[in-house]
């Protein structure tokens, strides 16, 4: 009898891959209730790792962190009448505290556009305070009726960058720095994934907002994953909480506002987009551990060789992991590090050491073979960077070979449906050919330029909507 595989193979059931790498390669479990999650320590550090790569840039742009409460008044989400109704089926709301009825029901954090601007209109003074960057990481919760690990949960961590700003064009320039020197830059040259910069339509656009920004990438079943927002929040929370600056006219102006978010989504992206049939595969720079060097046998010399590779390689840079663990079958520990995904696998036994060599593994161009063991210092690094630059032109190859060009709508749903993106002019679609697809579980994921680029407005000429199905 054939031994079952570890893993659902995707093209069996891609969902149930997905659910079996998240378990297997110990990202995460489900929570004690309904729709919220544990992290655990491997998935835990692919998030703190992401962290620390988009706080640097998020830093780099002139932002702040800070943080603001949990718990908001309800009061304050009804403000601003737009954001209130998008929000409303996903509230968590808090009656009682203490034993005892809430004088005003508090919401728990769905987002901080409210509350950052109760405190923004007592922060903004003159046009000496502006702009105003601030970031926050938090978590927030959104009550989720379809939960899915990473995906859709009811409780998700994330970081969320709110702005004030004088003018529109200062805050319109900065959504976009945001869209493109934080998010693309941190997905294309960390995550090592394609995306698609775009504008929402209308229709898909952040409640409350006057444009929102987008990143769509492709996932290895043809779906599309939203991977981050910039909106242009324009002047209507700043209306809603008279948000207002003194100019250097001395007139009380509204300020012009931003918000940016990218949440611990990204994370299910990492495993639908580069895993495969034996589990994750983790871009180099973004790996907690980019190299394992495993011990085949407790030999006392196998093991002083394994530690002193693992410090030689670490000092050279390389974040690595030492297993020594022997008494453990190697093959049990081989497979656990191919499900998380760890770059370079470097395995040492005793005939190994006679000869001077390793066997290097490489888990994601493929393959292994023997190499000299004063090499892997001088050698590793290339290799990731080899293989980091293999992983984006992979997403972006799969991408380009599953994008069909089409002019009409039903041509549209039929390569959504089919497992693809489509193109379509929007001036072809339009938003009543967008309610035609919704009805087919189809959405516009963005707008886009004919040449790839962001357009300026829903109506710019030369401007395509892509279409796909989406998680």
């Amino acid at each position: 009898m054939a031994k079952a595989p570890v893993l659902t193979p995707q093209a069996d059931d891609f969902p149930r891959w997905y659910q079996d790498v998240i378990s297997k390669a110990e990202l995460a479990d489900n929570g004690p209730v309904r729709g919220t999650m544990v992290i655990r320590p491997y998935g835990y550090g692919l998030w703190e790792r992401m962290q620390r790569e988009m706080d640097a840039r998020i830093k780099a742009a002139g932002a702040e962190n800070a943080y603001f409460p949990l718990f908001i008044p309800q009061s304050y989400l009804t403000r601003e009448a737009e954001h209130v109704e998008g929000f409303a089926p996903e509230l968590a709301v808090v009656t009682h505290g203490g034993g005892k009825e809430l004088e005003e029901p508090v919401v728990v954090r769905p987002t901080s556009e409210t509350i950052v601007n109760e405190y923004f209109s007592k922060w903004v003074q003159s046009y000496r305070d502006l702009p105003l960057l601030i970031n926050q990481w938090a978590n927030v919760v959104r009550w989720e009726m379809r939960p899915r690990l990473f995906l859709r949960t009811s409780e998700f961590l994330w970081q969320e960058g709110h702005t004030a700003h004088a003018t529109y064009e200062d805050a319109r320039d900065f959504a976009a720095r945001i869209h493109r020197e934080v998010y693309a830059d941190f997905m294309e040259n960390v995550l090592a994934m394609d995306v698609v910069l775009g504008r929402k339509t209308p229709r898909e656009r952040f409640a409350g907002a006057i444009n929102t920004l987008t990143l769509e990438g492709m996932m290895g079943d043809g779906k599309a994953l939203q991977m981050g927002t910039s909106h242009e929040l324009g002047q209507n929370f700043a209306k809603a909480f008279d948000t207002r600056y003194l100019s250097r006219d001395g007139e009380r102006e509204l300020v012009w506002q931003t918000s940016w978010g990218s949440t611990t989504r990204m994370i299910g992206a990492l495993v639908m987009m580069h895993g495969d049939d034996h589990g994750l595969r983790v871009p180099p720079r973004l790996a907690p551990v980019q190299a394992v060097v495993l011990a085949i046998k407790g030999d006392d010399a196998v093991l002083a060789k394994v530690r002193e590779v693992g410090d030689r390689l670490a000092a050279a840079g390389v974040r690595v992991k030492v297993d020594d663990r022997t008494d453990t079958p190697f093959g049990r520990r081989a497979v656990d590090w191919e499900l998380k995904g760890v770059p370079l696998r470097i395995e040492i036994g005793p005939r190994d050491l006679e000869n001077g060599t390793a066997m290097l593994v490489r888990r994601i161009a493929g393959g292994k073979e023997p190499v000299a063991i004063d090499t892997l210092v001088e050698l590793s690094p290339k290799l990731l960077e080899e293989d980091q630059a293999l992983l984006l032109r992979r997403s972006r190859e799969r991408r380009e070979a599953r994008t069909a060009d089409v002019r009409t709508v039903e041509e549209a749903a039929e390569v959504a449906t089919g497992g693809g993106w489509a193109r379509i002019p929007w001036a072809d679609l339009g938003p009543e050919g967008e309610a035609r697809l919704a009805e087919r579980a189809v959405t516009v994921r963005c707008l886009v330029g004919e040449d790839g680029a962001v357009p300026e407005s829903d109506d710019a000429p030369g401007t395509v909507a892509v279409v796909a199905r989406s998680y």
